[in-house]
């Protein structure tokens, strides 16, 4: 069994994952708002479907490739969003991968005129492993790739269940949220062990500003995102901040993550990387791309990180007709449609 952990811990180290596992990022965070936070399920007056796709340090062996899709929708009679998401996350030459599916709720509370309270809940299941074909151990050198080791078979799957909460505060310029995952620390050990997921700790927040004639009286609508957002998962933490620009029915940003107040082990600043953000507002659809330029020792060896997401949004019809609006949305900030979108 020595030989079979050494071979997973390699893949560990390989990965940057030393000891315990750490969730994977989307750099542009905002186009996947129910994998940021739980309250973001059912923000909008839409039902709203996305899609996002990380590809990240093309240029090595075996790419970090992840995927996310979900869909969430609000019910106005009952003041609620429900969702569903989707994610798989694949890394390393042994083909680890780790899959969740997650159902979501949030309750939406009116707190004034300007400002909204949106707690949510997020309920996982969840599985691990890796390809035991993709291993090669010592005697399978000898062995025609079949290794004798007893202990190899061993290796299996692990399932798990995953709870996390949030919530978000907004008004129609302001916005600020709390998410933390993993609060039951689940066992994603495949060696008959117990190695637990960390607790994710979440902080994020910005403003939609507008510029030279305003959100309503513009006939192309104008504005700034500034935004950052602090994650602390174990012992790693990361922080990301920027700004994007908006002017419809396109947008771009650049945005920095790194820890400029502390110092790597090879004595430098902590940067890791510079972010640039294109995308376009079409009708029902947003369409992000985003390549992350790193400015950590790796440089360019690394080939960055690509990013693409879609977000759906399409008119839903009250459940009941009768039913007489109760909570008066406002809609999240974050980006997205506007009242002057389109000339609507």
């Amino acid at each position: 069994m020595k030989t079979v952990k050494c071979i997973v811990s390699i893949v560990f180290l390989l990965a940057g994952l030393g000891a315990a596992a750490q969730d994977p990022q989307f750099s542009q965070y905002y186009q996947s708002p129910l994998y940021l936070n739980p309250g973001f399920t059912g923000v909008t007056p839409q039902q709203r479907v996305t899609f996002n796709h990380r590809l990240q340090w093309p240029n090595l062996p075996q790419a970090f490739s992840t995927f996310a899709a979900s869909y969430d929708i609000w019910v106005n009679e009952l003041n609620s969003g429900f969702g569903i998401m989707a994610t798989t996350d694949k890394m390393g030459s042994a083909g680890w991968r780790t899959t969740n599916v997650n159902l979501l709720y949030s309750y939406k509370i009116q707190l004034n005129k300007q400002w909204l309270f949106s707690p949510g809940l997020s309920f996982g299941y969840g599985i691990n492993g890796l390809d035991r074909s993709k291993l090669t151990l010592g005697d399978g050198l000898e062995y025609n790739n079949q290794s004798l080791d007893p202990d190899l078979q061993r290796l299996g799957n692990q399932q798990y269940f995953d709870f996390s909460a949030g919530f978000i505060m907004y008004s129609s310029i302001y916005w600020i949220g709390l998410a933390v995952n993993h609060i039951n620390e689940p066992n994603m050990s495949i060696l008959n062990d117990v190695t637990r997921l960390p607790m994710k700790f979440t902080v994020h927040g910005g403003a939609r500003l507008p510029l030279t004639g305003g959100l309503r009286t513009s006939s192309r609508v104008s504005y700034l995102t500034p935004s950052f957002i602090y994650q602390s998962q174990g012992n790693i933490t990361q922080f990301n901040f920027g700004l994007n620009y908006h002017i419809d029915p396109v947008f771009i940003g650049i945005w920095y993550r790194g820890k400029p107040w502390e110092e790597s082990v090879i004595g430098s600043v902590n940067h890791d990387a510079m972010i640039l953000q294109l995308g376009m507002y079409l009708d029902k659809l947003t369409v992000g791309y985003s390549y992350d330029f790193n400015i950590s020792p790796l440089a360019t060896s690394s080939g960055g990180a690509h990013e693409i997401s879609l977000i759906y949004e399409f008119n839903t019809k009250p459940l009941n007709r009768g039913v007489k609006k109760r909570n008066r949305l406002i809609p999240c900030p974050t980006g997205g449609r506007n009242p002057g979108f389109w000339g609507k």
